[in-house]
Order: C-alpha cells, then sequence, then structure tokens
C-alpha cells in the first residue's frame, strides 16, 4: 500500500517531478490511497494518470471548514497595528499552546524577536532553517517548552498537536487553499479550536474571497473574549 498525504500541499510546493517518480517506481498491483484537503487540476492528473478506476470520496467545499473550531476576524486597519493588537490578544486570553501563520521568512524572525522580548516562550519555523534547526523547533513546541510557533505554510502534519487550540493568522494566506490547512491546525484530534485572522482594511476582500470559496461565515471577533477559549 503507498499513501499520499497531503497531496495538494507537496504539488504547492514544487514536488510534482517526485510524485510522478516515485509512482513510476511502484508495482502494477500496489493499493494507493491519495488524501488531500483541496483537489486541484494537477492533482486530478496525477491520479487519472497513475491510478485505475479509482474510488473517489470527496466533500462539498462548503463542508470542508472543519467542524469544531470558530473562525473570526479582527480588523486591525493598518499593517503596523498588528504587533500590538498579539499583544493585547496574549494579555486577555489563557492560551496553552498558540500557532500563528505569517507568509514571509523575513516576518517570522522579525515576530518571533519581539515576542521573546517580551519573555514569551517562542520557535520559528520557516523554509529559510535547515532541517535540524525545524526538527528542533517542532520538537521544542511538542515538548512544551515553547508556547507559541511562528511558522510559514510548510510541507506535512508536523505539528497537529493535541494542546493546540489558537491559530492566528498574522497575515492571511496568499492563496485560498492554504485557509483550511492552516486553521484545521487548531481543533486537531477532535479537539475544539480557535482561528483568528488579522485583516487590514486592503484584506476585506481577500477574506470575502475566502468566505465565498468555502461558503462560510468568518465573524467579527467579539469584545470579550476572555471565555472564548
Amino acid at each position: 500500500m503507498f499513501v499520499l498525504d497531503e497531496a495538494d500541499e507537496l504539488l504547492s510546493h514544487g514536488f510534482k517531478e517526485q510524485i510522478y517518480d516515485v509512482f513510476t517506481a511502484l508495482p502494477e498491483n500496489v493499493q494507493v490511497i491519495v488524501v488531500s484537503a483541496t483537489m486541484p487540476c494537477d492533482l486530478l492528473e496525477i491520479t487519472a494518470k497513475f491510478m485505475n478506476d479509482p474510488v473517489k470520496v470527496l466533500i462539498k467545499r462548503e463542508e470542508r471548514t472543519l467542524e469544531g473550531i470558530r473562525q473570526f476576524y479582527l480588523n486591525v486597519e493598518r499593517e503596523e497595528w498588528k504587533l500590538d493588537t498579539l499583544y493585547e490578544l496574549f494579555d486577555t486570553l489563557t492560551i496553552t499552546q498558540t500557532i500563528i501563520f505569517c507568509n514571509t521568512c523575513q516576518k517570522i524572525d522579525w515576530l518571533t524577536e519581539k515576542l521573546r522580548a517580551r519573555n514569551s516562550t517562542v520557535s520559528a519555523l520557516h523554509l529559510n532553517m535547515d532541517a535540524k534547526q525545524r526538527n528542533d523547533a517542532i520538537k521544542e513546541f511538542r515538548m512544551g517548552s515553547s508556547r507559541i510557533l511562528v511558522r510559514t505554510d510548510m510541507l506535512g502534519g508536523d505539528t497537529d498537536i493535541p494542546q493546540v487550540s489558537l491559530v492566528i493568522n498574522y497575515d492571511l494566506p496568499t492563496n485560498r487553499e492554504s485557509y483550511i490547512h492552516r486553521i484545521g491546525r487548531s481543533g486537531a484530534f477532535g479537539r475544539k479550536g480557535v482561528a483568528i485572522n488579522f485583516i487590514t482594511n486592503d484584506e476585506r476582500q481577500t477574506l470575502h474571497h475566502i468566505e465565498q470559496y468555502y461558503n462560510t461565515q468568518i465573524e467579527e471577533l467579539p469584545m470579550d473574549i476572555t471565555d472564548l477559549i
């Protein structure tokens, strides 16, 4: 049996040729299972080329925003006001562990430094780090020696950790397919989770497109958030 998990994420990170190489090396009678949160054209092409009359189990797009995850947005109006807003959130909420998503490696390093300056225990995870640095960051977060993981979109289910109840999109994802992967980091293993999206005035339309794509409604974060998590 061969299982290709998070296939859409692999394709989005440029591993199409490697996936083809793996499939061509498999014996003809192997059972193949392809798991993916989204179904891009490249993935359909692969299943049509290498799978023999596959059984498809599909979930409607509007049913894909994971049950048990409450989604909110917080309009900070301007990019430079995000940091103070984040500080206020952490001062208000009691959180075991949190994952914060940013879109660039530079912003992750900057935000990690800012949070550590406030004596927060923080790990950083992005593609400019070597394998040992990434593994160490994941281990720190898994073991609980860091409470916050600041990261980019990366491959694999490396941070599906039961203690994570909050995901913060400091930046909205650059492609809407990544949104479901991000918020799915909270609410793993059947737990309740919360996703908070920071938006500026210029990002209102981007958030609206995400809502339309998943046929969901992302509510404004309420004023009283003490019992949110």
